[in-house]
């Protein structure tokens, strides 16, 4: 058993500098977690804290349900995958992935012999006598992997591995990483600032802000309910539509209008969210937002089209690609009424669910 369990973990830097602040988590064996953040948000820090790169002031680490946290990295069963791969210059992919083996004293034969099977199922079988400086980056990274395999740690740790490369290489490294972790089923955890990574691979994201988890849950939970406006705006390939509005008289305005919805609490104050996904262009009709095109965006497939609502409000919609409006076209937009969200202003914390009736189908009028 691989579990990882994170109990009141703090740690300030000299200086008074506050990096991690009382963080909790429980991480089940054989499972791919990820750590998701802006630059400086701690997450490093706490994969560092959890490989015994780093002493902690205060908390508890356990892997497997044994308090690691003041064991040495050499102590604790876990493999380290940097950003930079860390690779040996001098060493050959061979001595590079076997190096690991090497410290625990295996015979050299043994050794050798493991590094090449790995290195086979990685498919760098060809390579085992190149250096590091005649790899390409997907290849370096790949030894990397095998050097983390090779000694079959209790854990994996990950820290932002596919920044450096380019984004096909990044897109096919990343079903590489999931297809190996699934296929060793080795706790992984996985630091990252690329929103998309962690919703692609991890089982489950905690989201970080300020040395202290916003949120943790599955990608889908992520996605569609955020705990608080700043992971409604740091999650998704498109920011999250966060505008000021007000329930008022059993209806929630917004942007100029009234949205498809009834509600079911008290008259507030409140920040709406709606992901730019889930807006439609339709006809005039009440329950849609009347506003004018001013940039768009091509993604392909689709267009990001940045609009003005009639009391000055940015709104975001993903269109399809034949919908693009010119500069300055007037258009409305619809919300998909069920995935409308509520914040508080003060705590900017997610209102509950039952806030808004979204099954109603109320008559609904402009403002």
């Amino acid at each position: 058993m691989s579990a990882v369990g994170i109990d009141g973990l703090t740690k300030v830097f000299p200086g008074g500098t506050r990096a991690l602040d009382q963080l909790e988590a429980d991480i089940a064996d054989g499972e791919f977690f990820a750590l998701l953040g802006p630059s400086g948000c701690g997450k490093t820090t706490l994969l560092r804290t959890i490989a015994g790169l780093e002493t902690p002031t205060e908390g508890r680490i356990s892997i497997g349900g044994r308090d690691v946290t003041r064991l040495p990295p050499g102590a604790r069963d876990v493999a380290m995958v940097f950003q930079d791969y860390a690779l040996f210059p001098h060493m050959t992919v061979a001595e590079n992935i076997a190096y690991p083996l090497r410290v625990k004293r295996v015979p050299k034969p043994q050794r050798l012999a493991r590094a090449e099977r790995i290195a086979e199922g990685l498919s760098l079988g060809g390579l085992l006598q190149h250096r590091p400086a005649q790899l390409s980056g997907g290849q370096q990274q790949r030894v990397a992997l095998g050097r983390a395999v090779a000694p079959q740690p209790a854990v994996f740790l990950f820290d932002e591995p596919l920044s450096n490369l380019d984004a096909r290489l990044r897109l096919e490294a990343r079903s590489f990483v999931k297809g190996l972790q699934r296929e060793l089923g080795t706790t992984t955890i996985f630091v990252t600032h690329d929103q998309a990574e962690a919703l692609a691979l991890a089982d489950r994201i905690a989201v970080m802000e300020s040395g202290q988890i916003r949120q943790t849950g599955s990608p889908r939970e992520i996605f569609h309910r955020p705990a608080t406006t700043f992971v409604a705006a740091f999650i998704g390939s498109t920011p999250m539509n966060l505008l000021p509005g007000a329930l008022r008289d059993g209806a929630l305005h917004v942007a100029s209008a009234i949205l498809p919805v009834a509600v079911t609490a008290s008259d507030q104050d409140v920040i709406v969210g709606i992901r730019p996904e889930y807006l439609t262009q339709s006809d005039p009709a009440p329950g849609a937002f009347a506003v004018s095109a001013t940039i768009t965006e091509h993604l392909g497939t689709t267009v990001l089209v940045t609009t003005e609502a009639p009391d000055g409000q940015t709104i975001r919609a993903v269109l399809p690609e034949e919908a693009e409006p010119a500069p300055g076209a007037k258009l409305h937009l619809r919300p998909a009424s069920a995935r409308i969200l509520l914040y508080d202003p003060q705590t900017t914390h997610l209102l509950p669910a039952d806030s808004l009736d979204t099954s109603s189908t109320a008559t609904l009028t402009s403002d």
